[in-house]
Order: C-alpha cells, then sequence, then structure tokens
C-alpha cells in the first residue's frame, strides 16, 4: 500500500471538497485497490467479474459514500468492505441464475484457495454476518486480513489493537467460522 502520510492528506482534502485532490488520489491507491479486488475475486468465476469492473464500480460507491476518511488504511478498510458486498452481490446474482448446491465451505478454501463457488462465497458471508452480530471486531479482523490484504500490524492499528490480539482474535473467529460452516 503506498505511504500513508500523502494518501491521508489527499483523503482529508477532497472530503473537504477538494475534487482535484481525488484525480491526485486516484493513481496512488489504483494498484493497491486491484489488489484488494483481487483477494476478493478470489472464490468468483474470473469470467463473471474482473478486478478491473470490481475496483471501478467499487470507486464510484466510494465517491458516493459519506465518510470521513481517517487515513489511508481506513481508506482500504472501506474499500476491502464495499469490495466485499459487491461480490457477494454478484454471487447472489449468481446463484439465482444457478441454483445449486455446493460442498462445505470454510475460511481458506473460500477465501485462500478460491474455487468458483457462489453459493460457498453466500454461505462465508453469511456466517460473517452471524459473527458480525455476536463479536463485531472478530468479524473486522477476518474482513481486513483475507478481504482486505492487510498485515496484522495494519488491521491492529485501523482497530486500535496489538498485533498479538489481532493474532488471537483471529484463531478464535476462524474457530468459530469453522464450527458455522462445517
Amino acid at each position: 500500500m503506498p505511504a500513508g502520510e500523502n494518501v491521508t492528506r489527499l483523503l482529508k482534502d477532497w472530503r473537504a471538497g477538494d475534487s482535484l485532490a481525488l484525480d491526485r488520489l486516484v493513481p496512488i491507491v489504483y494498484e493497491s485497490l486491484r489488489t484488494i479486488a483481487g483477494r476478493c475475486l478470489r472464490s468468483e468465476d474470473p469470467n463473471t467479474l474482473s478486478a478491473t469492473v470490481l475496483v471501478h464500480e467499487a470507486y464510484l460507491r466510494l465517491t458516493n459514500a459519506d465518510v470521513d476518511w481517517n487515513d489511508r488504511l481506513h481508506f482500504y478498510a472501506v474499500s476491502a468492505r464495499v469490495m466485499r458486498r459487491i461480490v457477494i452481490d454478484h454471487a447472489r446474482d449468481q446463484s439465482r441464475l444457478k441454483r445449486g448446491g455446493s460442498a462445505p465451505v470454510t475460511l481458506d478454501t473460500a477465501v485462500v484457495v478460491g474455487a468458483p463457488q457462489p453459493r460457498a462465497l453466500l454461505e462465508l458471508d453469511e456466517a460473517l454476518s452471524r459473527l458480525a452480530e455476536r463479536d463485531p471486531r472478530k468479524s473486522d479482523i477476518v474482513e481486513l486480513l483475507f478481504f482486505g490484504g492487510m498485515t496484522y500490524e495494519e488491521a491492529g492499528e485501523v482497530l486500535g489493537i496489538s498485533k498479538a490480539t489481532v493474532d488471537r482474535e483471529l484463531r478464535l473467529a476462524k474457530a468459530w467460522l469453522h464450527r458455522e460452516l462445517t
């Protein structure tokens, strides 16, 4: 991810109404957004949604969002969440078309292995939503690490917790999700 100070300054300028700041920001963050999009698309069929399309759709949603940007990590966290929502909406559309069953899913198989199974991605999203209701911080950690591609340090900074707490909470979240998904 690009250096924070310049991105943070541009985000704050953009929020303050400087439309030129957005023009300067986009080229700086574009490749990072494509990386996040690639992570979000690991469980999608590459023939149905591309990283470029996902970034452009997220861009449209982000430019219309009323967000008070704290810093670059906050921007990337919100971007990852927006992209995840777009991918989930796309998976729902695909699932409606196919109406087929799928094998049980785990966090690792859905996000890391990336078999194109819209139903599996929807099951993961439903489990993450239940986790968010039960423990929002654990859900945020999963989202930031697996969908946002952040390091433990970056996720900890966004959430205001230590790297050790991120690690501990992630282990608990993965165990809870595993139980929910199997």
